[in-house]
Formats: C-alpha cells, sequence, structure tokens
C-alpha cells in the first residue's frame, strides 16, 4: 500500500515538482501552500510522513511542527529549509522535527530521508539485540531506554528526545565502548551517507549532547577525530 506524503510548501514551482517527483518514486502525495492548510489536512487525514517547508506565510513549518507535537502526534517529519545556520537547523530540531534538508535539494536526498523516516516509523529493528539483553531495556554508561516505549534516562531525569535523537542514541548505547565511524551511523540512521561535507550528523550529536550533559557529570558523546562517535563514560 502506498505510504501517504503531506507536502507544505508555499512557492508553487517548488511544491508541484515535488509532489510530481514523489509521485512517481510511488507516494501518494497531498500537498498543500501553507502551514493552515497544512495542519487541518494533518488533523483529517493523518499521513504517514510530513514534509514541511520552514518559511509559510500564516503559520511557518516550525509553528505547525510544534502544534503537532504538542498535541502528541509522533508522524515523522522532514523540514525543507533555506537557512543554513547551525542554530537555524537546531530550531527546527527543537521544534520536533526529526529530519531537514537544505534548499536548494536534490531530490535523491528527499528521498533517501523520506525512506530512513519511514523505516524508523514505530520500533527500530535494524540494530540485532546483543545475547542476554533484556527485552527492550538498554542499560549503558549510566543511561536507561526502553526501546518498545522509546523512553530513556539519565538517571532519574527522563529525556526528551526527537525520533533522530532517540535512534541515535539507541544505536551508541548497543555499541557502547564501540567507536563507530562516520559512514556506520549514516547508515543505520539515515540509511544514506550523505558524504565528508554533510554537517547533519554533527548538529544531531550536538544537540544529544546537549540534552544528556549534566554539570559535574562526565561527557558520555565523545568525539574520536577523523573517525566518528563512541558513549562511553570516562
Amino acid at each position: 500500500m502506498p505510504q501517504n506524503v503531506l507536502l507544505a510548501e508555499d512557492d508553487r514551482a517548488i511544491r508541484h515538482a515535488l509532489e510530481r517527483a514523489l509521485t512517481l518514486e510511488g507516494y501518494e502525495v497531498t500537498a498543500v501552500a501553507d502551514g493552515v492548510e497544512a495542519l487541518a489536512q494533518a488533523h483529517r487525514t493523518p499521513p504517514d510522513v510530513l514534509v514541511l517547508d520552514v518559511m509559510m506565510p500564516g503559520i511557518d513549518g516550525l509553528q505547525v511542527c510544534r502544534v503537532l507535537r504538542a498535541e502528541g502526534d509522533r508522524t515523522p517529519i522532514l523540514m525543507l529549509t533555506a537557512l543554513v545556520e547551525t542554530a537555524d537547523r537546531i530550531a527546527g530540531l527543537d521544534a520536533g522535527a526529526d529530519d531537514y534538508v537544505v534548499k536548494p535539494f536534490d531530490v535523491d536526498e528527499v528521498f533517501a530521508r523520506l525512506r530512513a523516516l519511514l523505516r524508523r516509523t514505530g520500533n527500530s529493528t535494524d540494530v540485532p539485540k546483543p545475547p542476554g539483553e533484556a527485552d527492550g531495556l538498554l542499560s549503558a554508561a549510566g543511561l536507561r531506554m526502553d526501546v518498545h516505549a522509546r523512553r530513556a534516562w539519565r538517571g532519574a531525569r527522563e529525556l526528551e528526545l526527537t525520533r533522530t535523537e532517540f535512534d541515535l542514541l539507541e544505536l551508541l548505547m548497543r555499541n557502547a565502548g564501540i567507536v563507530l565511524d562516520h559512514s556506520t551511523i549514516y547508515d543505520r540512521i539515515w540509511g544514506y551517507d550523505f558524504g565528508p561535507g554533510s554537517k547533519n550528523l554533527a548538529v544531531y550529536v550536538g544537540y544529544l549532547r546537549r540534552k544528556l550533559d549534566e554539570p559535574g557529570s562526565p561527557a558520555l558523546i565523545h568525539t574520536v577525530r577523523g573517525v566518528g562517535y563512541v558513549l562511553r563514560e570516562d
């Protein structure tokens, strides 16, 4: 059964081109021109994934994202943005978005990110369970995670994580003490290696660190320069 994409983009040319490309790729596409229409359509017929332009008149993509998340809607959201500053991207993640693509974008990159988001809908099953691991429960470096409930804690503090942050932390916890290279992380989380010039992974790691780290406590995610990242408690 085709998966439904709700596309909100106020630029008519981009909206029509992306709608046509997604349709040819096999998706069912509902295309709207602004955030008000996007919210109305999302409430009327919940999609499998949303693609939201950040800059739209009236209600922008960030506001749409915040409203849906406040309502408890966990549908994957991919943001389209012309804003290239890290702070702007973090604002999108903070609003509850799962991923973003910077304009001008390659449509194949949009397809790859959508596939990865849809593949991660529900419980993550890509990573094998280590022998002896309690069903759906992980513990590493002072962190606890319930994979099935998609909840995580550092000590007694529950972590508020986006879908991508949760999947990234799960991957690191399952491989605690092991250095994961950039390509491996991209492949397991996004299903696609965006190359050495991409800052996508660094942005997500930075945002995850801000949620994990506590004053006076050791950092948990460490950068191995030129290689990748490792979760460990020094």
